[in-house]
C-alpha cells in the first residue's frame, strides 16, 4: 500500500489543506501534534511550511534535531488528530499512550505514523524571523510515500470506495471536514 512519491509530486500531497500531525525526535524523546497550517511553498526541490508553536515540545525537538515529518491522517485518525493536537508530549509519550505504529522512513528514529495515508520527511530550513515571529517552519522535503489506494500517479483520488482513506482537514473544536470528491476541470 505505501509507495514512494517522486520530488515532483511530493508537494501534491499536502497541496488540498488537510490537517497534518508532526512528528519529531531528539535525544530518546519523540512527539506528536497536529497542524491545521501547513502548505507547500516550493516544487523543485520540494518545500513545504508548517506552522508550529512556541509552546509546544515538537517545536523543542525540531529545533534541536533539524527535522520534521508531516503524517496525513485519515478518517479513522479522527480522534487520535483530536487527542495528539489537545495535549503535550513534554510529560508523556503520545506514542506509548495511543499506541500508535510507527515505522521509520530515510531517516532513523524519525517516527512516521503507520496509519496515515501519506508521509513527508523533511530537513529544516532554518528562517529565524519566521519562526520567532509567525511560529512559521519550513522544511525540504527529502522522502515522501503515500498509500497508493487514495494517492497513486501523482494525484489523489477521493472515491466512494476509499472513505475511509480521505484526509482530515480541520475546521475547529474537534470538527472536521472530508474531501467529497474530485473534479477534473477542463480548459476553456
Amino acid at each position: 500500500m505505501r509507495q514512494a512519491v517522486t520530488a515532483a509530486h511530493a508537494c501534491r500531497l499536502v497541496n488540498h489543506g488537510p490537517t497534518v500531525l508532526v512528528t519529531s525526535a531528539h535525544g530518546g524523546r519523540r512527539n506528536v501534534m497536529a497542524a491545521a497550517w501547513s502548505m507547500p511553498v516550493e516544487f523543485t526541490p520540494p518545500r513545504v511550511a508548517v506552522v508550529i508553536d512556541k509552546s509546544t515540545y515538537t517545536r523543542e525537538l525540531v529545533l534541536a534535531s533539524g527535522r520534521f515529518a508531516l503524517n496525513l491522517p485519515c478518517r479513522a485518525m479522527a480522534d487520535v488528530a483530536y487527542t495528539v493536537g489537545s495535549t503535550s508530549g513534554r510529560d508523556e509519550d503520545k506514542f506509548a499512550r495511543l499506541n500508535l505504529a510507527t515505522f521509520d522512513g530515510s531517516t532513523p528514529g524519525l517516527p512516521l505514523l503507520g496509519d496515515c495515508v501519506a508521509w513527508l520527511e523533511c530537513r529544516r530550513i532554518p528562517e529565524p524571523h519566521a519562526e520567532a515571529k509567525y511560529d512559521t517552519f519550513f522544511g525540504e522535503v527529502v522522502a515522501a510515500w503515500a498509500d497508493d489506494r487514495v494517492f497513486a500517479n501523482g494525484r489523489w483520488s477521493f472515491r466512494d470506495d476509499n472513505t475511509a482513506l480521505h484526509t482530515l482537514h480541520h475546521l475547529g473544536g474537534g470538527h472536521f471536514a472530508l474531501p467529497a470528491a474530485t473534479l477534473q476541470g477542463r480548459k476553456l
